[in-house]
């Protein structure tokens, strides 16, 4: 009968798996280095900084400059402002903007050595580079930043906001009010301000990006308050791009995973930083060069005129 010889075809596929497990799973061969350069994997330094982190001061120095990656004006005479753009990923995407074109203004809290050195590499692309210290928990301070950019640059294309406070806390009752505050004003409040600010000025064809996170796709037992705030960027993002489709601006997220950047060190104790991206499919934090591309793709009207309101994960293959 076909029952039958279905039966015996199942089990003959069934010993052929049990042989081959036999041989053991695929030996990891470290961690997967698919980009252009080979990118550092754990252990990474024993490394902890006092907030709000030092890109210059960190012993392994992100890599943000992207040398591969040829700009092909994709965003030629544009404006960006870029809160959180003196390091990190902000730093990176700034570089990558101008490459493509673009002049930048980079929001910044207390870091005036990471703040030079971005506006050095902004100009060294060819671009000109506007650094703006203060705090987006400020409203004040979110619309003097885009004040301060239209004045110099004439107008502006594109938002990012970046910005970003996380500490983590293992208990929920060790999670003060004033930690609970300081992560939700800066990573929720900051990004409503500079929306709002920013708007009024954005002309017909601009674009929001958003920095998410996989932890407010997935949670973070230890950064409760931070993934709290993530989620909410992603359904800011969803619903901002609704609101703003008849003004033509654009609104998407990029939720990155693990990222070497001074987020992080300024975070975890030393111990837990040398691991830090172990965890991934991948085995390491990204880069902020592996990263910077997709703010490039999503704020290009060339490459994403028919996106908004998604959510780009680069999570290392979760």
């Amino acid at each position: 009968m076909k029952s039958s010889a279905t039966a015996k075809k199942q089990r003959e596929i069934q010993t052929e798996v049990a042989a081959a497990d036999k041989k053991g799973k695929p030996e990891s061969k470290g961690s997967m280095q698919a980009g252009a350069r080979r990118y550092p994997e754990p252990p990474l330094p024993k490394v902890h900084q006092p907030k709000p982190g030092s890109e210059a001061e960190l012993p392994l120095q992100p890599m943000y400059d992207a040398p591969f990656y040829k700009g092909s004006e994709k965003l030629k005479d544009k404006v960006a402002l870029i809160t959180g753009g003196d390091s990190g990923i902000g730093r990176s995407v700034a570089v990558l903007f101008a490459r493509e074109g673009a002049d930048v203004a980079i929001a910044h809290l207390d870091e005036t050595q990471d703040a030079s050195d971005t506006r050095s590499a902004v100009e060294k692309e060819g671009r000109r580079c506007l650094t703006i210290r203060g705090d987006v928990k400020d409203p004040a301070f979110c619309r003097q930043a885009v004040e301060e950019t239209v004045k110099t640059f004439g107008h502006l294309d594109v938002l990012v906001n970046n910005a970003a406070f996380q500490v983590h806390t293992y208990d929920i009752e060790d999670l003060s009010e004033e930690h609970f505050d300081e992560t939700l004003k800066t990573n929720l409040y900051g990004y409503f301000y500079m929306a709002k600010a920013a708007i009024p000025h954005m002309p017909y064809g601009s674009a929001i990006i958003n920095t998410g996170s996989v932890t407010g796709l997935e949670g973070s037992k230890d950064l409760l308050d931070y993934s709290m705030t993530k989620g909410g960027i992603h359904a800011f993002t969803r619903a901002l791009s609704g609101q703003l489709v008849a003004k033509g601006i654009r609104v998407n997220a990029v939720a990155p995973g693990p990222v070497w950047t001074p987020l992080n060190p300024s975070d975890k104790p030393a111990e837990a930083v040398e691991k830090f991206g172990s965890n991934t499919p991948m085995k390491r934090a990204a880069q902020p060069e592996e990263i910077a591309p997709a703010y490039v793709f999503l704020a290009s009207p060339h490459c994403s005129s028919y996106i908004t309101g998604e959510i780009l994960p680069i999570v290392g293959g979760y």
